[in-house]
C-alpha cells in the first residue's frame, strides 16, 4: 500500500536519501568521458540527486552546477561536495541564466521530466552548441539471479531510451548512444539500501518497507556470501546531442517562439553567490524471460 502522505514516487527519495547514497552504482568514469568530453565545460546537472554523477564529473575537472527538486538529497551532496554549486529546482523550471552552460547532464532522471517543459528549458540555458548528456545504470537481469532481485524490489526503468523523445522535441540533432558494462559491489548492509532507495518501496509505508527489506537480505544469505558480497552487474546507457540553432518550441500560450528569444521575465532566475560557512546552495526556487535455470550464470564475479 503506497504511503498517502508521500504518493508521487519522483518526489519519493528525500526520505530514503541516506539509503540512496549509499545504496545506489556510480557511474563508469569512461561513460562520463564519452558524454561529456576531456576537457574541462560547465556542466548543469538536472535531477543530481546525493551526487552519485556529480561525483564522477567533479574528478574529471568539470566546473559543475548541481540541481535537483529535493533538499534532503541536496544535503548529502553538499556535505560530499562543499565546493560544488548546488540549489533545489527542477528541470521544468531550470534555476539558472540562458546559454550559460557547455553540457547539460541527467543521470537517472530523464523519465521523471514532463519532457516538452524539461527539453525546452535545456534549449535555453545552453550555449550555442552546447550539448545534452543523458546516462542511465540498469541491472543486467540476463542474469538469473539478478533477474530474481528484480522479481523482489520491482521492475527497473528497463527499455528507457530518450531518443524518440529528443527527436520528436526538433530541439537537438541526432542522438547518439553508447553502452557501458559495470558492476557495483554489494554486501549485506547495501543490498538493503539498495531495496529500500527505489522509489516503489520508499512510497510504503514502513511496515512494508521492512518486509521487503527482509525478504531481500533472506534472498541474499540464501546465496551464502555474507561479508564477502557479490558484484551487481549493470549495463550503463549513454546518449548524447547536441542542441540546434534557434530550434523551435511550441509555448503553452504563445505558440511557435524560438527558445533563444523568450522573455527573461517569464523565467527567473538565481544568482550564483557563494555561501561561506558550507557548501554552496543557493536560495530554493519555485520550482530475460521469466523462466531460466538459476544454477547457470551465477554472475557474482
Amino acid at each position: 500500500m503506497t504511503d498517502p502522505a508521500n504518493p508521487d514516487p519522483a518526489r519519493s527519495f528525500g526520505g530514503v536519501a541516506d539509503s540512496y547514497d549509499r545504496g545506489r552504482p556510480s557511474y563508469p568514469v569512461d561513460a562520463v568521458k564519452w558524454l561529456v568530453g576531456d576537457e574541462p565545460v560547465r556542466v548543469l546537472e538536472l535531477g543530481a540527486g546525493t551526487g552519485k554523477l556529480t561525483e564522477v564529473l567533479v574528478g574529471l575537472g568539470h566546473d559543475v552546477f548541481a540541481t535537483d527538486p529535493d533538499d534532503a538529497m541536496l544535503d548529502i551532496l553538499s556535505e560530499k561536495l562543499p565546493d560544488v554549486r548546488a540549489t533545489s529546482g527542477t528541470a521544468e523550471q531550470i534555476p539558472t541564466g540562458d546559454g550559460l552552460y557547455d553540457v547539460v547532464v541527467v543521470g537517472q532522471a530523464f523519465h521523471w521530466f514532463d519532457h516538452a517543459k524539461a527539453l525546452a528549458e535545456v534549449g535555453r540555458v545552453l550555449r550555442t552548441d552546447g550539448r545534452l548528456a543523458v546516462i542511465q545504470n540498469e541491472r543486467d537481469e540476463r542474469i538469473p539471479w539478478v533477474r530474481k532481485l528484480g522479481r523482489l524490489i520491482g521492475k527497473q526503468d528497463g527499455g528507457f531510451d530518450p531518443t524518440k523523445i529528443l527527436d520528436d522535441s526538433g530541439l537537438f540533432s541526432a542522438v547518439e548512444s553508447h553502452t557501458f558494462r559495470h558492476w557495483q559491489v554489494v554486501d549485506r548492509h547495501t543490498i538493503q539500501d539498495l531495496v529500500l532507495s527505489r522509489s516503489n518501496i520508499a512510497v510504503l509505508r514502513r511496515e512494508a518497507q521492512d518486509d521487503k527489506r527482509r525478504e531481500v537480505l533472506a534472498f541474499y544469505d540464501d546465496y551464502g556470501r555474507g561479508m564477502d558480497g557479490m558484484q551487481l552487474p549493470y549495463n550503463c546507457r549513454a546518449w548524447r546531442t547536441q542542441v540546434l540553432p534557434r530550434a523551435q518550441v511550441a509555448g503553452p500560450t504563445t505558440g511557435v517562439h524560438d527558445v533563444a528569444e523568450v522573455d527573461e521575465a517569464e523565467r527567473p532566475t538565481v544568482p550564483l553567490a557563494k555561501r561561506t560557512d558550507t557548501a554552496v546552495r543557493l536560495p530554493r526556487v519555485v520550482t530475460d524471460p521469466e523462466n531460466g535455470d538459476d544454477d547457470l550464470l551465477i554472475d557474482f564475479r
